[in-house]
């Protein structure tokens, strides 16, 4: 059994921390103490410590024994978080998302022999990790992914619930959102071109830009066409909209009565009670990857759909499992030695690995996660 430190308890956190306990021994550290008091009743085997992944000594006491470190803290603590991890000589799976470009580790993992797979979710992850696959298997000219995290219920305002931070939800509402065209990268606001689409299981949803690409600007440059488009209930866009043009997630602090302080901080505090998901609440991830291009001077279409729900048996989110086995998948196909690379390995160069797209997509389907394939 390998050694595992899982940092961060949150939803996601505490499914990878459980999943991986199954082959493994598992820390789990974070700095809320009830999410572990929480995840330690679920399986005592796991250990839990009290950690500010800021203090770097005590993080590298920490994860001085770890085989491997998986990083589900915050977005705006990922990038450090992940460097110090490095530092460490520490082999990393990171779901944290953050807003940085993590390449820019690069050279410092390659220094430090370290093998760091980046963006290891649904999406950015999944998505990354099937282009990856079948770019090496024909010409794509156009990448398409769509992904939302919902809830089954539909309440108003929102009609949305969160398996993670508030604040990371509006960074995705904030952060400018990238795509390539015609081989040119285009930089529009996030919530923009937003566009009704029906799905047969769930019905019309709204699509926006996101900032979802991501590493694939860089590793893909030879793609003509690439979006992300985050999915929702319609009427969500509008309603952050108003928010977001309003002042709400503004960063600057303003006074009020003598006290300064930064709307966005108010505002998350509002929206974490709005949007908190509840522990047994029912919600859905759905998610389409597509490809087209050419494969011997013929079009060709591959498609991969994806639906999947709250798991009743182990009271584990669809996000949460989503997100969290893709990157536990990942992380149990490095200890197994099947990706001997060092350096930031975003999703799509682990897709590129002989082997790795069948193996991840096996590790989820033995857990309930199934993805569909269609070819044209």
């Amino acid at each position: 059994m390998k050694q595992i430190v899982v940092l961060g308890s949150g939803m996601v956190g505490s499914a990878m921390a459980l999943d991986m306990a199954s082959y493994h021994n598992v820390m789990v550290a974070d700095k809320n103490l009830e999410n572990l008091q929480k995840l330690k009743k679920k399986n005592n085997k796991i250990k839990t410590i009290v950690l500010d992944v800021t203090d770097e000594s005590e993080l590298t006491q920490i994860i001085k024994p770890a085989d491997l470190v998986i990083c589900a803290v915050p977005g705006f603590l990922g990038f450090e978080t992940m460097k110090k991890i490095i530092k460490n000589k520490k082999n990393v799976v990171d779901i944290s998302f953050f807003p940085e470009n993590a390449l820019e580790l690069n050279e410092l993992a390659i220094e430090n022999e370290v093998t760091a797979v980046v963006d290891c979710g649904v999406a950015p992850g999944m998505g990354n990790i099937i282009l990856g696959h079948y770019d090496n298997l024909f010409q794509i000219e156009n990448f398409t992914c769509m992904v939302g995290g919902l809830p089954e219920e539909k309440k108003w305002p929102f009609y949305y619930k969160a398996p993670f931070s508030p604040v990371d939800v509006i960074e995705e509402y904030t952060r400018p959102a990238r795509y390539v065209e015609n081989g040119f990268l285009v930089t529009r606001e996030a919530l923009s071109d937003v566009e009704l689409i029906d799905f047969d299981e769930v019905g019309t949803l709204e699509a926006f830009n996101s900032d979802g690409l991501r590493s694939l600007i860089y590793t893909m440059p030879h793609i003509k066409n690439m979006k992300e488009k985050t999915l929702r209930y319609p009427g969500h866009v509008e309603y952050i909209q108003v928010l977001k043009k309003t002042g709400f997630f503004n960063s600057k602090p303003i006074e009020i009565e003598g006290k300064r302080i930064a709307p966005i901080d108010f505002t998350s505090k509002i929206l974490f009670g709005e949007w908190k998901l509840g522990e047994n609440e029912k919600e859905l991830t759905i998610m389409e990857v597509a490809m087209e291009g050419k494969s011997d001077g013929r079009s060709k279409k591959i498609t991969y759909h994806l639906l999947d729900r709250f798991d009743k048996t182990t009271s584990t989110s669809s996000m949460a499992r989503t997100t969290g086995y893709t990157a536990t998948a990942v992380a149990n196909f490095v200890l197994e030695g099947h990706l001997n690379k060092n350096g930031i390995l975003p999703p799509e160069l682990v897709g590129k690995v002989d082997g790795s797209l069948k193996y991840v997509l096996n590790y989820l389907s033995e857990r309930g996660v199934v993805y569909h394939k269609t070819e044209v």
